[in-house]
């Protein structure tokens, strides 16, 4: 509910009161023209209503709206914007006595509309104004705190300590405090303000750039279902104790907590089933016991990760951040650590080594994402993508297979030139798969090979999509074979930037299509082809 609804709701309340006010005046003076004599024979004056209004203390009220509970002006109240709120408070006494319980209090440079400029400014006037409303608030009814300082806002600790006594009181449901960068070392996270109920009803925590020691035997937050940790400093110690006693945890996040070494999650969250683990890298063991553990995505080094014999981890997203061979990690250490994989995603900046044949399968995997990307270095040259085969032996129920490879230098062995050695591997019959696209397609002999085996062996296949330019912005959408274009997926900027040598690159991957891969199209697969955009890719 915005200003504009709230003068309409004020104008019918006028509207409401001067109608009143005319209908006790005539009663009024109906009631001043009789009296009623009692059995006693004394004259009794029957009051007009009107004068009942009055306040003690002789003042007439000034209250010219119905005569609602406190609880419905709350609730109109909470309706509206941080910034409505506030407003109606200022030209209400009504709505200033339920702004003191308002529920909502979300601080940010963007709903507090700090859009002067002059950072100095801009901190002086945010500090001050989260700083009025909270001193101004009762405290009571709090529901969701979210503090959100940009980066060059100083903020005092004790005034931060004051401002979250002020608001996690007991029925808050969400607390979010996003500092700037650095604070980690200057800010603590005050856990006694959990204690003595205060933390039993709340439900989502997000913690950014402080300490977060929560001591042995924390219990406050057994409503917990939602933990976000970004540049916490917590020690794997303090995160288990604290986790282990949140039996409603559903989702946990840890990005950038460079304390934390093990990471262990009890058999005993059984609701806990999504976890997200991301830059850190001093953790090197993940082990969970947890039995619906359903989605896992993992950002960092070389773990040794154990998800529980019985796993039913079943969609895995994983990149061994910055360092090489993170295929070589996931068919080596993945099938045995989650048997009961569905989806798999690896990313992997680098792969130094072909990628071996599994020793064990990926028995229940039915969709593969592969993303193969060489940041400021080229992907190397030397890879075979043939030897991805391997990921297809090891999964006999795949049905989609998507491999993206980014490249920003095309050094490869081309298939011009050399001669193909398709079935040079032992081939196996990948009889479940359907689907196979090939973003970032190029002219690569051993990526041709690759292509031309699955057209081989894959004999449920239905379709082929090869598109030769890797976007960022495009991936998915495909045209008809026989129209190698495509359209400008960005409205306003069109296609994703990319090298001349590549938009070279992408011509010469339409010739091989045309050469080496159409005439070895099953009749009823279906050929999806993509080339550069004619508007977006032209040569320079």
């Amino acid at each position: 509910m915005g200003m504009l609804s709230l003068n309409h709701l004020m104008l019918k309340q006028k509207r409401w009161s001067r109608r009143r006010t005319q209908a006790l005046t005539l009663k009024q003076k109906r009631w001043s023209r009789r009296r009623t004599q009692p059995r006693n024979g004394s004259t009794i004056t029957l009051v007009p209503q009107k004068d009942l209004l009055c306040q003690e203390g002789g003042e007439r009220s000034t209250y010219l709206g119905p005569n609602l509970p406190e609880d419905i002006w709350c609730r109109i109240l909470s309706l509206m914007s941080l910034q409505d709120a506030a407003q109606s408070a200022s030209i209400s006494h009504t709505f200033l006595r339920s702004w003191r319980c308002y529920p909502y209090l979300n601080f940010t440079k963007e709903t507090l509309k700090q859009n002067a400029s002059g950072k100095d400014y801009i901190a002086r006037r945010l500090i001050m104004t989260v700083d009025q409303i909270l001193t101004n608030h009762s405290g009571i009814g709090v529901k969701t705190l979210r503090l959100s300082f940009p980066y060059y806002c100083e903020v005092d600790a004790c005034q931060l300590n004051r401002w979250l006594q002020i608001a996690i009181t007991p029925g808050i449901e969400e607390v979010t405090l996003f500092l700037p960068p650095n604070y980690k070392k200057k800010y603590s996270f005050p856990c006694s303000l959990l204690f003595g109920g205060c933390g039993n009803s709340i439900k989502y925590i997000r913690l950014t750039e402080c300490a977060f020691h929560p001591p042995v035997g924390f219990v406050c937050l057994r409503s917990l279902t939602k933990l976000h940790l970004y540049q916490v400093r917590i020690t794997g110690d303090e995160l288990g104790s604290l986790v282990s006693n949140c039996f409603a945890l559903e989702k946990l996040e840890l990005k950038c907590c460079d304390r934390l070494i093990f990471l262990k999650i009890p058999l005993w969250l059984e609701r806990l089933s999504f976890l997200v683990v991301s830059e850190c890298y001093m953790l090197q063991v993940i082990e969970s016991k947890a039995p619906n553990l359903f989605t896992f995505r993992f950002f960092g080094g070389p773990v040794r990760l154990s998800l529980g014999e019985s796993s039913h981890v079943k969609n895995l997203d994983i990149q061994l951040a910055y360092r090489p061979n993170s295929l070589l990690y996931a068919i080596t250490e993945l099938p045995s650590a989650a048997p009961n994989l569905e989806t798999l995603t690896v990313t992997s900046v680098n792969e130094i080594v072909n990628t071996p044949m599994a020793a064990d399968k990926f028995l229940n995997l039915k969709y593969l994402r592969i993303h193969l990307t060489g940041f400021s270095k080229a992907f190397c040259p030397d890879y075979d993508y043939l030897s991805l085969v391997s990921f297809l032996d090891a999964s006999p129920t795949l049905e989609t297979f998507i491999l993206s490879v980014k490249q920003n230098d095309m050094k490869h062995d081309s298939v011009f030139g050399n001669a193909l050695h398709v079935g040079s591997i032992p081939a196996h019959k990948h009889s479940r798969l359907r689907k196979v696209q090939i973003i970032g397609f190029c002219s690569a002999k051993s990526m041709v090979e690759l292509t031309c085996h699955i057209l081989e062996n894959a004999t449920s296949l239905e379709s082929l999509t090869l598109d030769t330019i890797f976007d960022q912005f495009d991936q998915g959408t495909v045209v008809e074979h026989g129209d190698c274009g495509r359209r400008c997926v960005q409205k306003y900027s069109g296609c994703g930037l990319i090298s001349r040598e590549m938009i070279l690159e992408a011509h010469e991957a339409l010739r091989v299509v045309s050469i080496y891969i159409i005439g070895r199209v099953p009749p009823a697969v279906q050929l999806n082809v993509r080339g550069p955009c004619s508007q977006c890719h032209k040569v320079p």
